[in-house]
């Protein structure tokens, strides 16, 4: 998720450059497409699941940040660089779970701030809601994409993925540091 300034998130762990973030951001997309081929042709159940969770994570991962950057792009916002680092919306995860997600290996990208503060408050917003939307609704089709096909345990994972979407969104949206708060923040101060 981009930062509102020159501060990066808390924990983070790598920075690259925009060409190199976006290389393997497209790369795990890539990754994904083909397990979610491995989920819908295999004849070997746990082949099929696997392929099946390894895709959901891989998009999970891969589209947070990219979806930031390309909204972004789209609306005259430039940005800096990317980060690898834990999520910078701890307080939407419990306790044992926050934890975990403050050390898994997120995509942030960082804003450029004269960018930012030249932006529309609607541009802003735009940009802020690509990245979380884009988690809860880019896996989610995943998810559905194996229901269709009829992946061994693929109804329980896809109401799992529901579940899961709508606890981002719902997180996201009530949590002080969320992409939403941001981008109400950002049509707020328009």
């Amino acid at each position: 998720m981009p930062t509102e300034s020159t501060a990066v998130p808390r924990r983070v762990f790598r920075r690259m450059s925009i060409g190199a973030g976006n290389f393997l951001q497209i790369a795990g997309f890539v990754f994904s497409a083909l397990a979610l081929a491995l989920a819908r042709s295999s004849k070997v159940p746990a082949l099929a699941a696997t392929g099946m969770l390894l895709a959901w994570i891989l998009l999970y991962f891969c589209c947070h940040g990219i979806a930031h950057w390309i909204t972004g792009r789209m609306v005259g916002i430039r940005f800096a660089f990317y980060t690898i680092g834990g999520t910078g919306n701890p307080a939407a995860y419990p306790p044992g779970l926050r934890w975990i997600f403050e050390r898994l290996p997120f995509f942030g990208v960082q804003t450029e701030k004269a960018s930012m503060q030249a932006a529309s408050p609607g541009s802003r917003a735009l940009m802020w809601c690509a990245g979380v939307t884009s988690s809860a609704v880019v896996p989610t089709l995943a998810a559905i994409c194996c229901r269709q096909a009829r992946v061994p345990g693929s109804k329980m994972f896809l109401i799992f993925a529901i579940a899961w979407a709508l606890g981002t969104l719902a997180s996201n949206w009530t949590s002080r540091t969320g992409d939403f708060s941001k981008a109400r923040r950002a049509l707020a101060g328009a």
